[in-house]
């Protein structure tokens, strides 16, 4: 494993390409309603970033090993979808829950963020589970520190996660990022305090824990990228980019639309 640590321009474009990322997030809000298809909401999203950001949508034409490329600029993940949705005809209907996920690249480094959206009036369940993955992605946060270990990440969000009755997937997780879309560390959103790699100055990767209603297993479907809960429960999915800084941390995926942290974290005996 080659963890690449960020010199401080380096850095700097980093707080840029997330920015950015976060900005797109925000402009695409006012069109998630009833009626429109996650296709409008992805044409939309491309337009703003190819013509409006002079950014790249690192998803488009996106292939790693195994993989046919991903053929839209953004993911679209509507209820039991847990992650890598694509865009298409599916038209959002009210109580729909839905994860949209944003990589852009500006100057050649990757931006990375993704928030949950509730179209209309969604079920209490549903909210409820929102707001838990919600906290369960800041409480890992708040573990990002030099000197701590990546399991202390993993480790607050799956306690949480099972102490309100949610189950943590498994088969995916953080990554670090920067001029490559996925770099070395994997940052995971269960384990053991104490393991794993030890949290350095200049690291910057992902929190994006993926939590669902039900149990945690999951399967692909047959497009080959978008992934599903087998027992069709629902699933949500918030995601920032950190950064590791001499005292502790920063989340570079902030905007001005961006939801802020909440003032007070749950705490877990």
């Amino acid at each position: 494993m080659t963890i690449n640590i960020k010199s401080a321009s380096e850095i700097e474009a980093m707080r840029v390409a997330c920015r950015l990322a976060s900005e797109v997030l925000d402009y695409i809000t006012p069109f998630v309603k009833p009626g429109v298809t996650t296709g409008e909401l992805d044409r939309l999203c491309h337009d703003y970033m190819v013509n409006v950001q002079g950014t790249i949508p690192a998803p488009l034409n996106y292939a790693p090993p195994g993989y046919k490329p991903f053929p839209k600029s953004i993911c679209t993940s509507v209820n039991h979808q847990v992650c890598h949705g694509i865009p298409g005809d599916k038209v959002l209907k009210n109580g729909d829950i839905l994860n949209i996920d944003v990589t852009v690249i500006k100057d050649g480094f990757h931006g990375d963020t993704s928030r949950m959206f509730v179209v209309g009036d969604a079920s209490i369940a549903a909210r409820r589970l929102i707001q838990v993955t919600w906290e369960c992605m800041w409480l890992g946060i708040e573990q990002v520190r030099p000197g701590g270990s990546l399991g202390d990440i993993g480790h607050a969000i799956q306690r949480y996660a099972e102490s309100m009755g949610c189950s943590v997937v498994r088969e995916f997780c953080g990554h670090g990022i920067g001029r490559q879309f996925h770099e070395d560390p994997q940052v995971l959103h269960y384990g053991r305090p104490g393991t794993g790699p030890v949290m350095q100055p200049g690291m910057i990767f992902t929190v994006e824990p993926m939590l669902n209603a039900g149990r945690r297993e999951i399967r692909e479907m047959a497009d080959g990228w978008a992934i599903v809960t087998k027992d069709h429960s629902l699933s949500a999915q918030w995601e920032h980019t950190v950064l590791v800084t001499d005292s502790g941390h920063e989340v570079l995926t902030v905007s001005a639309g961006a939801p802020e942290r909440p003032a007070e974290l749950p705490k877990v005996a």
